[in-house]
């Protein structure tokens, strides 16, 4: 991720662009939160890659330089030592970490077609997978239904 990827603001919300799989184009906004958190690894900067990572033997401090990297296989090893460092003793991994938000999104009653979006799955029985409390009779949609006709 570049800063540039996320100085837009799109309909009042600061938005970041990215490419997801399959090379497609996409637009999400930022929550507050989130942008502290990108603004405070920006720092002064107004362009370049967000985080930089050295390579080994290279530590050039030109972010512009063919030194720094932040490619996947970066990104992996960087949850990984993230992880290890706080002592999760599961596997973690980028994917992990998708997998986790978009679990979380249900839990917390995210309706289906809104965590699809997130996810940017084209299938909602793909974000379906994630749901652990598909059998929730509390969230059942009965019981929106209800409130709604009822006014509530």
């Amino acid at each position: 991720m570049r800063i540039e990827d996320y100085i837009d603001v799109l309909r009042g919300h600061r938005v970041l662009h990215l490419v997801g799989k399959g090379n497609k184009p996409a637009t999400m906004p930022l929550t507050v939160p989130v942008l502290r958190v990108l603004e405070a690894c920006r720092g002064e900067r107004s362009s370049a890659p967000l985080v930089l990572h050295p390579l080994a033997g290279n530590r050039s401090t030109d972010a512009t330089s063919t030194g720094w990297c932040n490619d996947r296989r970066d990104v992996y090893r960087m949850v990984q030592r993230i992880a290890k460092s706080a002592r999760i003793p599961r596997h973690s991994s980028p994917h992990s970490l998708r997998h986790a938000a978009i679990t979380n999104a249900l839990d917390a009653g995210v309706p289906l077609r809104d965590a699809q979006i997130l996810a940017r799955h084209a299938d909602p029985r793909t974000t379906e997978h994630y749901d652990r409390a598909r059998g929730n009779l509390d969230r059942h949609g009965v019981h929106f239904l209800t409130a709604y006709v009822a006014g509530v």
